[in-house]
């Protein structure tokens, strides 16, 4: 009996574990699975007989060194930041360790030791990072084995309302962390690279550069600049590419409409809201605006945004109930992001009937036999349920279906890593299309971003 021992059972989790259930008896699996919430993960498993829950508290240090050193393989899907505790555990019982968080410097310098005890300390292997990776390396190493030189590389990534739950103006609903929805963007300007040209885009102009994607079957999207691009052109090969850019996808008219909170201050996280707890949301959206004896906090919010009396942005405004006197905060010490994240979650909760949707789409321009070509590859993913999300099934199942490689000894480099090497990403991306995450892939003239060429 092989042991999986799953530690974080939140809603990433779920096609993660009913994966690993699926293949417990073919594959000789016994699932644990570790919550600080017992009852969650003990809903998780809906008592499968190849699975265990267990209550555990990651702080307790004996609590988790033994129900790692019990385990054949751990996963962690647990906050990144509490990754590394784990790992150095892994390290002390000899074990292998999957997440689908980002590698962080703490957990970098672990590689080498990992390395020595021939284990495989795999991350970033969820969506985006993860399914990203993969879908991208395909593409390029077989461009590159064609004897093609890379000209432009760009990606985007979005996770979005499925078509038939899009009922607000706003084409939008959290289908992961609000938090991260409320803050994106901050931290520094936006930086990519351009026809060899560095590019740089602020926070207060971000959401007013955007890039329009058409997907067939579901229509227009557009996307804003993830903040840094440049994070992988070493890791990807593509020191000498010219184009290389990373986006957030929403639909068309989201990032114009976002943009006024941002210009207003509403996303600000650095400063608390003095009596946040007794504010209305009339209240909170007033904070922000001048002064004036005789205008109503409508006809001010209007004057300073610029917002004609036909103008839709009005009417997404009036849609979130920003200008009621009777809501309540009701949120002691927040900051105005926090204060936004709570007003907006109240218009944007998915509905137990709504299923989200995930939409990737790669950009690969390359030159051949001194001819520039480009390849768009697209995908879209929409989810089952609220359990069985869009979102958790791109997720979970990359994380689950490692696992069950590393396990099996497919996968065998060791060392801290992310999906970027043919071991990894083929066969995952090919059981991932049995599952329903299928890229299709198209030619395209490429045009590039120099009309002087054309």
């Amino acid at each position: 009996m092989r042991y999986v021992l799953i530690i974080g059972a939140g809603r990433s989790a779920s096609s993660l574990i009913r994966y690993l259930l699926s293949k417990s008896e073919s594959e000789n699996l016994h699932i644990i699975v570790a919550d600080l919430s017992l009852a969650l993960a003990e809903k998780k498993i809906n008592n499968h007989p190849n699975a265990t829950p267990i209550a555990l508290n990651i702080f307790d240090v004996e609590e988790r060194k033994a129900a790692i050193e019990k385990a054949s393989i751990v996963i962690s899907m647990l906050p990144a930041y509490l990754h590394i505790e784990i790992a150095k555990d892994c390290l002390q019982y000899k074990k292998h360790l999957v997440t689908a968080s980002y590698i962080s410097d703490a957990m970098m310098e672990l590689d080498e030791e990992a390395r020595k005890n021939n284990l495989i300390f795999m991350n970033e292997i969820g969506l985006d990072p993860g399914i990203d990776h993969m879908s991208a390396m395909k593409v390029i190493d077989e461009i590159r084995a064609k004897g093609g030189k890379m000209l432009l590389f760009e990606s985007f990534c979005g996770g979005l309302v499925a078509p038939e739950s899009d009922n607000n103006l706003w084409n939008y609903k959290f289908t992961w962390a609000p938090r991260n929805v409320v803050l994106a963007g901050q931290g520094g300007a936006a930086k990519f690279i351009q026809e060899g040209t560095y590019k740089y885009i602020p926070y207060g102009t971000l959401f007013r550069r955007t890039e329009f994607l058409e997907v067939e079957g579901y229509g227009k999207f557009e996307a804003y600049s993830n903040r840094d691009s440049l994070k992988y052109r070493s890791i990807y090969g593509l020191d000498d590419i010219l184009t290389l850019y990373r986006g957030t996808i929403r639909r068309v008219g989201f990032s114009k409409a976002w943009n006024m909170f941002v210009q207003l201050g509403m996303t600000d996280d650095s400063y608390i809201m003095e009596d946040s707890e007794n504010m209305s949301y009339r209240q909170f959206t007033n904070s922000f605006l001048p002064y004036h004896p005789t205008d109503s906090v409508e006809i001010k919010m209007r004057l300073i945004l610029k917002i004609d009396q036909d103008d839709i942005m009005w009417d997404k405004l009036l849609e979130l109930d920003l200008f009621n006197p009777n809501k309540k905060v009701n949120l002691p010490n927040a900051t105005p992001a926090q204060i936004l994240e709570k007003i907006l979650t109240d218009s944007w909760t998915l509905q137990p009937d709504d299923k989200d949707m995930i939409v990737m789409y790669h950009k690969f321009g390359y030159e051949l036999n001194g001819e520039k070509r480009q390849i768009d590859s697209k995908m879209v993913c929409i989810g089952e349920d609220q359990t069985y999300t869009a979102m958790a099934k791109t997720v979970g199942l990359p994380v689950a279906i490692a696992t069950l490689l590393i396990l099996n000894g497919k996968i065998t480099t060791p060392g801290v890593q992310l999906p970027i090497n043919k071991e990894v990403y083929l066969p995952i991306l090919e059981e991932l299309e049995s599952y329903g995450v299928v890229f299709y892939e198209q030619s395209m003239p490429y045009f590039g971003y120099n009309p002087d060429l054309f």
